[in-house]
């Protein structure tokens, strides 16, 4: 009686731990798939401000060979662009910076805070694009009315400068709202436990 009440403890714990090995397997695979997300998040990051960098640089390079060569309306469109760029460029190497300094992590509410946070940002910025699109045809509108050529070159910089950060921004958030459908399959073994967050195991 003895011996079989002992091959049953032994069976149970056995079977304790092995539930309690796939449980662990499991957890770690669930935080190196997190990990992943946040590492292609982070990449997706830098490249778009290697993107925004190099334009700024692009434009103010042309735009301070130009403006010395141009005159009237031309001259304060290249002359717009680079200060506007100078702008971009400092955004650029921030966010750069600040890439690379974040470390991937594998937490669960960090990793969908992250997520929603770079999707609001960029819906915030393509709003703002197109705020600056209209100042720039304010200005454009209000340079011909006072017949004030440097207002007009003004104008037409700044509309260009916000339809490219509007399609910049809305290419962004495409690749950013992509990504983001992987996470529920990421996480879809996580559910609510009476402890909180936890894994839900199916056999």
């Amino acid at each position: 009686m003895k011996t079989q009440e002992s091959n049953i403890l032994n069976f149970t714990l056995m079977l304790l731990m092995i539930m309690l090995s796939l449980q662990a397997a499991a957890q770690n695979e669930q935080q190196e798939k997190l990990v992943e997300f946040n590492a292609k998040r982070i990449e997706y990051n830098k490249s778009g401000m290697l993107i925004l960098g190099s334009w700024a640089v692009g434009n103010m390079v042309l735009g301070g060979v130009m403006a010395g060569r141009t005159s009237g309306q031309t001259k304060a469109f290249h002359q717009m662009n680079i200060y506007w760029n100078t702008v971009n460029l400092a955004i650029a190497g921030f966010g750069y910076y600040s890439a690379m300094k974040e470390i991937p992590g594998s937490d669960f509410w960090e990793t969908m805070q992250a997520q929603h946070g770079i999707e609001k940002i960029l819906i915030v910025n393509a709003a703002l694009d197109v705020a600056y699109m209209a100042g720039g045809l304010y200005l454009n509108e209000r340079g011909r009315r006072v017949g004030s050529e440097q207002l007009q070159g003004f104008g037409k910089s700044v509309i260009l400068q916000g339809a490219f950060l509007m399609s910049f921004d809305a290419i962004k958030y495409a690749f950013h709202l992509g990504h983001g459908k992987a996470l529920p399959e990421i996480v879809k073994h996580i559910g609510t436990t009476q402890n909180g967050i936890g894994l839900m195991m199916n056999f």
